[in-house]
C-alpha cells in the first residue's frame, strides 16, 4: 500500500505542475474611445427654442454626453459646459441653455419665462460641442475646461467633427 501511495504522490506532482513563461507582462493604459461633434444652430420660436442632433451611430449606454456653447471668441476660443444660466440684475432666471440625451439623440434648448426678448447675439448662430465619453471617464476629468475635457481624450480640433444640420 505505502508503493501505491508513493507512485500516486509523485504522478500528482508531475501533473499538477503548472506552466511558466519567460516573458513579461506589459499593461498598455486604455485610452477611451470618444468623440466631438459641432453644431451651428439659432434658437427662435419656429424651432420651439430647441434644435434635435441625431446620433448616427447611437452611443453606448455606458457614455455620457458633455455639451459646450462657444462664449467668446476674443481672443482664445471660451466654451462654458451646459446647462449654462443668466439671471436678470434681481437674481431671477432671465435665460438659459440646456441639453438632455438618448443613445440616439442630443436635444440642445432654451430655457426662461420669456425668451422671444433674448437678444439675437444669444439665440441666434450658436456654436455647440457635443462631446461623448464613456461615463467612467467623466467623473474623473474636470468637465468645466473643455481644453483640458480635450487634452484629457487626447484629441485635438482637427478631429472635431461639423455636423450641417
Amino acid at each position: 500500500m505505502k508503493k501505491i501511495i508513493a507512485l500516486l504522490a509523485i504522478v500528482g506532482l508531475f501533473s499538477l505542475q503548472g506552466c511558466t513563461t519567460s516573458g513579461s507582462l506589459e499593461i498598455t493604459p486604455i485610452t477611451p474611445t470618444s468623440e466631438v461633434f459641432e453644431v451651428t444652430t439659432s434658437f427662435n420660436s419656429s424651432n420651439n427654442y430647441s434644435k434635435l442632433v441625431t446620433l448616427n451611430p447611437p452611443i453606448y449606454s455606458t457614455d455620457t454626453v458633455l455639451a459646450y456653447r462657444l462664449t467668446s471668441t476674443t481672443g482664445p476660443d471660451v466654451w462654458k459646459l451646459l446647462p449654462e444660466t443668466h439671471y436678470f440684475t434681481d437674481g431671477t432666471l432671465d435665460f438659459g441653455y440646456d441639453f438632455n440625451y438618448t443613445n440616439y439623440d442630443v436635444k440642445i434648448y432654451m430655457v426662461g419665462s420669456n425668451l422671444q426678448t433674448v437678444t439675437d447675439q444669444y439665440r441666434l448662430n450658436q456654436v455647440i460641442r457635443i462631446v461623448i465619453v464613456p461615463a467612467s471617464f467623466a467623473t474623473s476629468i474636470d468637465k468645466n475646461n473643455f481644453e483640458g475635457v480635450m487634452a484629457a481624450l487626447k484629441m485635438n480640433d482637427t478631429q472635431i467633427q461639423k455636423i450641417n444640420l
